[in-house]
């Protein structure tokens, strides 16, 4: 198979093209971040800059599949900067599925557990009904009505808290870095999620590629667990200080975009389509710690 990764330096982006490299043909953009995989192709694309070249590519790479990882990485700004959430989750995606539908690809397109409101007391399936209490998540379920809508050989994976050893790993670098350090954080104890280990998640995109699956799936991580515990089953796996990680709640520090609550996903259709099982939160942070006595935070 030929890959076209949207985003190919990015965590996804970057942890699938090295994954993918075994069997596949791989061609990424970038941004910012230089290529420094082998063997890997790449064009230098900003999504914001230079639009038209998103057509050049696909009809001069000719992917079977287009996996597009880009998305804003702020909810924060989303909620402020309306415009820019719209043009990269709503406006490009309708370019890419366009494009694609002209080069007859099919497309892997990322979503999110924000498209749920989070008030239900279980974790979500995909035949639950979103209601997205944000901009960001407005604008990712926007999209996957785009995607879904376009052709039924197209793939949409809702995630959440993607996670690895890797420079672009936010949070658990966030708490790793700031225990090493000595310095206390405070991590939210009234917002859950379903973290996602990145190389899980790339390992479940290329069985859906093989098995040839397509439609709408949950692919997250089997543990639904706050942000505060996360921190603290880092520490644990870092052996770090755990008592520096303090518990907040969203009355206590103030966000700009609201958050659910418990928006947990749950990946058992996914799981049983392509017989492939995501970690729990233990297995995925010990995987990232042996990963770490290994070796740099991958790019």
């Amino acid at each position: 198979m030929i890959l076209l990764i949207f985003g190919g330096t990015g965590l996804i982006g970057s942890t699938l093209a090295r994954h993918a490299l075994q069997n596949h043909k791989v061609f990424i953009t970038t941004n910012e971040t230089p290529n420094l995989l082998q063997n890997v192709k790449s064009e230098k694309l900003n999504f914001e800059k230079d639009t038209s070249r998103i057509e050049m590519l696909i009809k001069s790479v000719n992917p079977d599949y287009v996996v597009n990882t880009v998305g804003h990485p702020s909810v924060e700004i989303c909620e402020t900067d309306k415009q820019v959430a719209n043009f990269l989750h709503v406006d490009i995606v309708k370019d890419i599925v366009n494009y694609c539908k002209e080069g007859g690809c099919k497309l892997i397109q990322f979503s999110t557990d924000y498209v749920f409101d989070g008030n239900v007391q279980r974790n979500y399936t995909e035949d639950d009904t979103p209601n997205p209490i944000n901009h960001y998540g407005k604008t990712r379920l926007l999209a996957e009505q785009i995607v879904n809508n376009a052709s039924q050989n197209n793939v949409v994976l809702r995630t959440s808290v993607v996670y690895g050893w890797h420079e672009k790993s936010r949070f658990t670098n966030w708490i790793i870095q700031s225990l090493q350090q000595n310095k206390t954080v405070d991590t939210f104890s009234d917002q859950y999620n379903t973290p996602t280990l990145v190389d899980d998640l790339v390992n479940a995109i290329l069985k859906v590629i093989e098995t040839k699956a397509s439609g709408l799936f949950h692919a997250a991580g089997k543990t639904c667990i706050n942000r505060y515990e996360f921190a603290k089953a880092i520490s644990e796996s870092f052996h770090l200080d755990h008592k520096l990680i303090k518990p907040v709640t969203k009355k206590e520090k103030k966000q700009v975009a609201p958050r659910p609550v418990k928006p947990c996903l749950d990946s058992n259709k996914l799981e049983c389509l392509i017989e492939f099982d995501f970690s729990t939160i233990n297995q995925g942070l010990n995987f990232v710690f042996n990963q770490s006595k290994a070796s740099k935070p991958n790019l």
